[in-house]
């Protein structure tokens, strides 16, 4: 059973930096893409950013590149974000999602961590 496990959210200044971590397990993710979602309140759940597992290709989106860093670590099968340069409208609860490399939708999600950035 696959479980990713959030942590390393928290309450952080505007400018302020904040690393995000995921912990999976239950199999081997050598052929899946990993990501990041954020939800804020009212609004949709958006795509952060993606990390596929083998060869480490990442995606972002617009409004983070530049300020935001995917990143896993095999031998840990963790995942990470590290934010830097933290805006309030980053704040939003933050999900690890997974899905198979060619499938089109994230089959497995994390139970999600607040990040809040205050002004």
């Amino acid at each position: 059973q696959v479980q990713l496990v959030e942590s390393g959210g928290g309450l952080v200044q505007a400018g302020g930096s904040l690393r995000l971590s995921c912990a999976a397990s239950g199999r081997t993710f050598s052929n899946y893409v990993m990501a990041w979602f954020r939800q804020a309140p009212g609004e949709e759940r958006e795509f952060v950013a993606s990390i596929r597992w083998s060869g480490g290709i990442t995606y972002y989106q617009d409004s983070v590149t530049g300020r935001f860093t995917i990143s896993r670590d095999t031998a840990k099968n963790t995942v990470y974000l590290q934010m830097n340069s933290l805006k309030p409208e980053d704040t939003a609860v933050y999900y690890c999602a997974a899905k198979a490399r060619f499938a089109k939708d994230y089959s497995y999600w994390g139970q999600g961590t607040q990040v809040t950035v205050s002004s």
